[in-house]
């Protein structure tokens, strides 16, 4: 699987989160199939879960203000300062294996997990 560097669309800190190709075809089907064509995702950690922290992804118009703004394969990637911190060097991707169907974070700032995936600890 080959990695490109995201293009950094603001000047901040070199936080990175990686999106594969197949993660980014399906982000655009779906925003294609939601008319968000003109949206971001939102790629953020929010408390909860049974390992401490969670993964959340959304779509929005816009970055907030301080949000560090990414692109790869065409999507647009949003990350609020505490996210960022966490998610540096993540990798987003997406299966539709036989063990299930979805998106997937490999994260190398995550010291544990739960068995379904979801959730983290830092």
């Amino acid at each position: 699987m080959r990695r490109q560097r995201l293009k950094e669309t603001k000047e901040d800190d070199n936080v990175m989160v990686h999106v594969t190709e197949k993660a980014a075809a399906q982000i655009k089907s779906i925003m294609e199939k939601e008319g968000l064509q003109d949206h971001g995702l939102r790629v953020a950690v929010v408390g909860g879960g049974c390992s401490g922290l969670s993964y959340k992804l959304h779509f929005e118009k816009g970055a907030g203000e301080g949000d560090k703004t990414f692109e790869e394969h065409g999507v647009r990637i949003f990350l609020d300062g505490k996210s960022a911190i966490v998610l540096n060097g993540t990798t987003l991707d997406f299966t539709d294996g036989l063990t299930g169907t979805g998106f997937v974070f490999n994260n190398p700032n995550a010291k544990s997990s739960c068995g379904c995936g979801s959730s983290f600890s830092a």
